[in-house]
């Protein structure tokens, strides 16, 4: 699992990962569709790319609870021009999307990763992503539609569940002929379950580790942070970077943030002392 090979880039997880995101929605539960304009997404990629992201993860689809998915042509007007963007910024580029033609058409551009929160189970989206052997993709366990997704987070043991079903995922496209090596697993932190499930499945992360694929963690101001903490997603970023932590400490590759500097930088630190340099520090990804 120390590897993660996508479209341009054999990825080197042996240290952790931070992915930052790149939203183009109107509706986004966390920033609020602040740059859907063209100019301000690619302004805010390459400021990510310099506060130290490792990856870029865009998307035009919010799967905020209760959010209903627009038309495919919108979805891929809102990210193509931003991905093409980001393609030039030397780092891997994800594109967050279930749905196949817009898969078909990022693939094409040369994105390097789809990070799909439906697991490939769309019509066509298996098909879309086997047809392109050298790119990377993410699975992540949902139940239902973000519009429905929190009215089924019923489990009698939360953890066991999610690795059932992403074990099935990585069986499904397997089978399609998407090899292994392409694939990382997302539990889906706050996509059809209650906050309890949401901290059972960190707690007991490591257990996800079993089905053999690096994991993909997304608790960057989640609903949960602000149960813990009382504070609105404004005032979250404390208990996000303790959250990236954690989830690093249970094995997760990668980590899926807002925040990229303050998330990087923490982990550079949890890195020089936990990661068996022996005291060694590497240089800055950023100034």
């Amino acid at each position: 699992m120390s590897r993660w090979r996508t479209a341009r880039f054999d990825l080197d997880l042996s240290r952790p990962r931070v992915m930052g995101i790149v939203n183009v929605t109107p509706d986004s539960f966390a920033d609020g569709g602040g740059r859907v304009d063209l100019a301000a997404a690619c302004a805010h990629c390459e400021r990510l790319v310099a506060e130290g992201a490792d990856l870029l993860d865009i998307g035009g689809e919010s799967t905020r609870p209760g959010a209903v998915a627009p038309d495919p042509a919108e979805e891929l007007a809102r990210v193509l021009p931003v991905v093409r963007h980001a393609l030039t910024l030397g780092i891997p580029v994800s594109v967050d999307t279930s749905a196949p033609a817009v898969m078909r058409a990022v693939l094409e551009a040369g994105a390097d990763i789809v990070n799909d929160v439906r697991a490939l189970t769309r019509p066509g989206a298996l098909a879309a992503l086997a047809a392109h052997p050298q790119a990377g993709v993410c699975l992540m366990h949902m139940r239902g539609e973000p519009a429905t997704m929190q009215q089924l987070a019923s489990y009698d043991d939360v953890v066991a569940e999610v690795g059932q079903y992403l074990a099935g995922r990585v069986q499904a496209a397997q089978a399609a002929g998407i090899a292994a090596e392409r694939v990382a697993l997302d539990p889906g932190i706050g996509f059809a379950k209650t906050p309890a499930h949401n901290l059972a499945l960190l707690a007991r992360q490591r257990e996800l580790l079993a089905l053999g694929r690096p994991l993909l963690v997304g608790w960057s101001r989640k609903s949960t942070l602000g149960v813990v903490t009382g504070r609105g997603v404004a005032e979250r970023l404390a208990a996000s970077v303790a959250a990236a932590l954690m989830a690093v400490e249970r094995g997760a590759a990668v980590v899926r943030v807002h925040d990229v500097a303050a998330t990087a930088d923490a982990l550079r630190l949890w890195c020089a002392v936990t990661a068996g340099g022996h005291g060694r520090i590497d240089p800055p990804i950023h100034s």
